[in-house]
């Protein structure tokens, strides 16, 4: 049902989808970026389940107060997290990754919708702790596409494999460029 959901998606809204089959895999880290707009996780989910992913995200718990939210919310892959608790969400998610057969992780690496000085990195450190990539997917507002387009694993360089990371996405439009900012980490002086 959700393929065909996505297709009809695809179909009225004239995005594309990119997905190379070496990325198509079971289990791993994506990030989803830009983001900067509720938009994102319609055009995001529509391609990933077109291709056959069935990713999870987190969502801040607010929304599981209502009802019919939660269960839509619930429905495409939310799970819930209580942001007022110190919560330890890496370890969290690298033993669900460790559990689960299969398990794509979407990860809004910039933490909100508004423009912000840089990443947060939890998707990296749940990489490198788990074993598993990092997809790079993305929303290309340009082009009306999305896709994934490249596949990292974390190595004992930080700084080079985010500078990858950055270089991947400069090229990528936002729905709001004034609030995605490309510089995804801050240099050492």
């Amino acid at each position: 049902m959700k393929k065909a959901l996505a297709k009809f998606v695809n179909f009225i809204t004239g995005w594309r989808v990119n997905v190379p089959e070496q990325f198509r895999i079971k289990k791993a880290v994506m990030i989803a970026a830009p983001h900067t707009s509720n938009w994102d996780l319609l055009y995001a989910m529509a391609g990933l389940w077109r291709v056959g992913y069935r990713p999870r995200f987190f969502i801040k718990d607010d929304y599981k107060k209502i009802p019919v939210i939660n269960w839509f919310l619930k429905w495409l892959g939310a799970i819930w997290v209580n942001r007022k608790k110190h919560n330890n969400l890496i370890k969290h998610s690298v033993d669900m990754l460790n559990k689960e057969k299969e398990l794509i992780l979407l990860v809004p690496a910039e933490g909100t919708r508004s423009a912000v000085d840089q990443w947060h990195f939890g998707f990296y450190h749940i990489a490198k702790q788990s074993g598993l990539p990092v997809l790079l997917a993305y929303l290309d507002y340009a082009k009306k596409e999305a896709g994934v387009g490249k596949m990292l694993y974390p190595g004992d360089d930080f700084e080079k494999d985010l500078l990858e990371i950055e270089n991947f996405y400069k090229n990528i439009t936002a729905k709001y460029p004034e609030k995605y900012n490309k510089q995804i980490f801050k240099r050492k002086s």
